[in-house]
């Protein structure tokens, strides 16, 4: 070829380059209509009280407990679940999948061919003429991204691989708040536990009194009877709570990875259920509900989606590609000559006569699209939801507690009374187990709504999505799990390449499908 055909080549490549387009929808990030208007429903209240601490802490609220034991089974749980390394090692994946889908803006064939031939014929069964035959040769084959079917698969890759972070975030919020509610169940139990063993006790002592003025004649075998019916009834209670305890540790210890029994580290502290104030966010209902993980992993997937219609309508478009091949032959016959071939050029393929397929190909991946807005939509009101009922919860049990301190209150100075009027002769035995049974259930009560008030904030937190930007600074593998994948692949850099800053997962990718680093 002349230099006249070569620039004309040249320049027809570029004119193909630089006429490159890009099929398929942009993605733009899905509306809410109601959320503009929602003002945080029961959380407004909340967050317009004065009683109401504004420490800062939503990124590390477990740490408002002051509890150096419930801090360090939360770090444990980020770092050891294997729910959370099994999202770690989806990330992996994920950035193994935008390095192939970045390796498509290359030569998408590189072949390097060669043989080795020893060549000869037999006559009247002996061999006649020998030799050696060589050939080796290379082709390349790039398809021109004419369609942007390349950038739209990296910029679905690249979505993809943002979404696998925001899910791991997700865990790490769950983690944080399912390791705090099972601590304060624990802590319940253990507290209501003891209730019923105090209570038990005191009832153990009337039931001796019972007895001993019925052996003397002083009093009735009634009084004996109802006396120990309700003893007996408290104490069967006990062996439900230990097993609430031992099922609810066990629970635990599987959450950090451990063989199931009780946790050494809670040895101490025992029946003190964790207490803290609500550390109000102050940041508008919509922002608040659009950074919590789950629903960034609910929108980079449309956003994935989205890129992968693209990818199906350039499969309606022609395909172009450049071709080009080298190859080198030559014999050891003295004959033979040695050749140098070479060829390259276009070549286009496109599929006219399969429409129907390709069409419908596309629809998959529109109805696609369309289900994963339907489920962004629902995350978003299942968020709104979480938020306002553990909101009312946290308010309204506070209420509940204020009254149930009076009501504990009462019920003790009411025994007090029926006791002293019981050893005066002024009213019966049956007041006095009266005033215990009311008395035990109101404590009962009490502990019981501690225990939910916290479950309520714990549950609030967990809404606001609070405590992924802490599990974030965590190492995504273990040393043992990266070393161990090294020797087993050549993962390069993969491994060991930090997570992205917080907040650069919060603007879906570009059109333009550039792969983030």
């Amino acid at each position: 070829m002349n230099r006249l055909g070569v620039r004309a080549l040249i320049l027809a490549v570029a004119a193909l380059l630089g006429a490159c387009t890009t099929v398929g929808p942009d993605f733009n990030r899905p509306q809410v209509p109601w959320l503009a208007d929602w003002k945080g429903g029961s959380l407004q209240p909340l967050a317009a009280d004065p009683r109401i601490v504004r420490n800062g802490l939503l990124q590390t609220w477990w740490r408002s407990f002051n509890d150096p034991v419930l801090d360090g089974l939360i770090a444990e749980a980020q770092r050891l679940n294997p729910n959370v390394r099994t999202a770690g090692l989806r990330i992996m994946e994920a950035r193994a999948q935008l390095g192939i889908a970045g390796s498509t803006r290359f030569p998408q064939v590189q072949q390097v061919t060669g043989e080795v031939l020893r060549f000869g014929e037999v006559r009247d069964g002996s061999p006649n003429t020998n030799g050696v035959s060589l050939s080796t040769g290379g082709r390349i084959s790039w398809e021109i991204d004419f369609w942007g079917r390349f950038r739209r698969s990296i910029e679905a890759a690249d979505a993809s691989y943002f979404a696998s972070i925001a899910q791991y975030d997700d865990l790490q919020v769950l983690m944080a708040a399912q390791v705090a509610g099972l601590y304060c169940s624990i802590r319940t139990l253990e507290a209501r536990l003891l209730i019923a063993q105090q209570s038990a006790a005191l009832q153990k002592r009337n039931l001796d009194i019972a007895e001993r003025l019925f052996r003397s004649g002083n009093d009735s075998e009634l009084d004996v009877q109802q006396a120990r019916a309700q003893y007996l009834g408290t104490l069967a209670t006990i062996p439900a709570f230990e097993t609430g305890v031992r099922q609810t540790q066990n629970a635990l210890s599987t959450l950090l990875a451990r063989p199931p029994g009780p946790l050494p580290e809670m040895a101490s502290g025992t029946n003190v259920i964790p207490q803290a104030e609500l550390d109000v966010i102050v940041d508008i209902p919509a922002d608040l509900l659009r950074r919590r993980p789950d629903i960034r992993a609910a929108e980079l997937q449309m956003a994935a989606q989205s890129a992968l219609i693209g990818v199906s309508v350039a499969d309606l478009y022609p395909s172009i590609s450049l071709l080009g091949s080298v190859g080198i032959s030559a014999s050891s016959l003295g004959s033979s000559t040695r050749a140098l071939t070479f060829g390259f050029g276009p070549s286009l393929v496109w599929n006219v006569f399969d429409q129907g397929r390709l069409t419908n190909a596309v629809l998959v991946q529109d109805a696609r699209f369309q289900q994963l807005y339907e489920q962004f939509q629902d995350a978003v009101l299942r968020a709104a939801r979480e938020v306002d009922d553990a909101a009312v919860g946290f308010a309204k049990t506070g209420e509940q507690i204020v009254l149930l301190v009076d009501s504990v209150k009462a019920a003790k100075r009411s025994l007090d009374i029926a006791t002293i009027q019981y050893r005066e002769g002024l009213t019966d035995f049956q007041r006095v187990l009266d005033s215990q049974r009311v008395l035990f259930s109101q404590q009962d009560q009490l502990v019981s709504s501690q225990g939910s008030l916290t479950q309520n904030l714990i549950a609030l937190y967990k809404a606001m999505g609070g405590g992924w930007e802490q599990g974030r600074s965590l190492p995504v593998l273990d040393d043992a799990t990266r070393e161990t994948m090294k020797r087993r692949s050549d993962w390069n850099d993969i491994l060991d390449a930090p997570l992205p800053a917080a907040g650069a997962d919060d603007v879906p990718p570009t059109p333009a499908g550039a792969a983030r680093p």
